[in-house]
């Protein structure tokens, strides 16, 4: 099981930016996905949002709500996801997971995914 830890995490103002970085620890192979999540504050794990997925292809698909403005990207040389936050809004403030699954195959869904980091706090601020 791969261990994934995520760090970049803060607290900004309406408008900046942010990028998360999410370590992947033994997570390589030729067909696998890669994506953050995020849990709104009080929210149950039920709440739990695809952000934005990339596969080992490199395919991306990101939430209606972030199109344009987050990036989803990987260093596979360093094991290493990312997620480029800009314009952030109040209502991006969440804990945000990064999670792993075999396979290409995109998708947004927490349940399809196997492992899953520790989460990192996002605060934007109006």
């Amino acid at each position: 099981q791969a261990r994934l830890v995520e760090s970049g995490g803060g607290s900004v103002q309406t408008g900046g930016s942010l990028r998360l970085s999410c370590a992947a620890a033994k997570y390589t192979g030729s067909s696998y996905s890669v994506g953050w999540f995020r849990q709104p504050p009080g929210e149950a794990r039920e709440a739990r949002e695809g952000v934005a997925v990339i596969n080992s292809v490199g395919d991306t698909v990101y939430a209606a709500s972030v199109k344009g403005r987050f990036t989803i990207s990987e260093d596979s040389s360093k094991n290493t996801l990312y997620l480029q936050m800009n314009s952030l809004k109040p209502e991006d403030s969440a804990i945000y997971y990064c999670a792993a699954r075999t396979g290409l195959r995109l998708t947004r869904q927490q349940w399809e995914y196997d492992d899953w980091g520790q989460g990192t706090q996002v605060t934007v601020s109006s």
